[in-house]
């Protein structure tokens, strides 16, 4: 029997879900919808997907499976233009959202036309943006979190999984409040604390030239995260406005207590506070995906001669070894500079040390 998957949202996420899909379930057709009509053309060009609906009630009207992958203020809009389309029975609606509480409480505009909704948070993603960087392996090893509300059929929940099949991603079921306070925690808390240590170098850099100067390097790196969407960010905050305001009241106190031990010189409290986290952060999963996309960083001591990098560049070249970025974070007025080479996932990275290895004795150091 004919499935037919509707994708909203062609963009890296959505890209993804139809190519995983797909090569789990090559039987299966693929309708595509975006706003953005060069991304939906860019979309059937490439074989993401195989029709492409000019409105979401054409590609909603006969579907199986509706994904939502499209900005969370947009997705509880699309939700309600669904709720008013003739759908099939027993179609399964979902989300990619990276807030779950009010997309979950939105969706009683389907429950209450006794459609199935399941949220959904694929925990996985990419500093590239759009159809053309998706991938099928991109939920590879990822977690992928469902918030199944009580009235969901359990069957409804395995069809899903079976479906997504492909992704061979981690399933876990949390309630939507769970996943809130959990992904507040370990990624939006983060990414507010990165954009506020930049905000605090950028005010400082108004009275002391040289900030700019050596932010270059490992200030740079450990803030990369403060390079993403303002618009995503904002909404996402807004979305967990109730999470997020006491995960900030904690941090507040968190920092509180620093001060305290630095105004009574606590030499063995600031000891320990380090220590601890030293040995939390150790303890953390080396190669599991999370909430965040990791970076995976070599740092390559040159030379500094004429033609260095490109012929670096033509050593992973020879071996097929792709990378997403290359760019010296340090020169010295010695011999060497440091040149760091992003690649796209560990087994690239392991690749790209084999191969410079082979071709040179420049020396390596992995990135965190």
């Amino acid at each position: 029997m004919e499935v037919r998957v509707f994708i909203i949202g062609m963009g890296l996420i959505g890209g993804s879900l139809a190519l995983s899909i797909k090569s789990a379930h090559p039987n299966t057709t693929m309708i595509g919808y975006d706003i953005n009509q060069d991304e939906l053309k860019m979309a059937k060009k490439l074989g993401v997907v195989d029709e492409i609906a000019e409105k979401i009630a054409i590609g909603a009207r006969n579907a199986d499976f509706i994904f939502i992958a499209a900005p969370v203020n947009e997705t509880e809009a699309i939700m309600m233009e669904l709720s008013e389309i003739p759908l099939k029975t027993n179609v399964i609606i979902t989300d990619t959202g990276s807030t779950k509480g009010k997309i979950v409480s939105s969706a009683a505009c389907l429950r209450e036309k006794n459609i199935t909704f399941i949220g959904g948070h694929p925990m996985a993603g990419s500093h590239k943006s759009g159809v053309f960087a998706a991938k099928s392996i991109l939920f590879e090893n990822a977690f992928y979190l469902l918030t199944p509300t009580e009235d969901v059929q359990e069957t409804h929940i395995e069809s899903l999984k079976r479906l997504l099949g492909g992704t061979k991603a981690k399933f876990l079921l949390i309630s939507a409040e769970e996943h809130d306070y959990l992904t507040g925690v370990i990624s939006h808390l983060p990414h507010l604390i990165a954009a506020s240590i930049v905000h605090q170098a950028e005010k400082s850099s108004r009275s002391q030239e040289l900030v700019s100067r050596l932010a270059a390097g490992g200030f740079r790196d450990i803030t990369r995260i403060a390079s993403s969407s303002p618009q995503m960010w904002r909404d996402i905050l807004l979305h967990n406005k109730t999470v997020m305001i006491d995960l900030l009241e904690e941090w507040k106190n968190e920092m509180d207590a620093v001060q305290n031990m630095l105004v009574h010189e606590n030499s063995q409290a600031i000891f320990d506070y380090f220590h601890i986290a030293k040995q939390f952060r150790d303890l953390l999963p080396s190669k599991e995906k999370g909430a965040i996309p990791a970076f995976y960083d070599l740092f390559v001591d040159i030379p500094d001669y004429p033609g260095v990098i490109s012929e670096i560049t033509g050593f992973l070249a020879k071996e097929n070894i792709s990378i997403t970025n290359i760019r010296i974070i340090e020169t010295r007025e010695e011999v060497y500079g440091i040149l760091v080479i992003s690649f796209q996932s560990e087994s690239d990275r392991q690749l790209g040390i084999e191969c410079i290895r082979k071709y040179s004795n420049f020396d390596i150091t992995v990135g965190p």
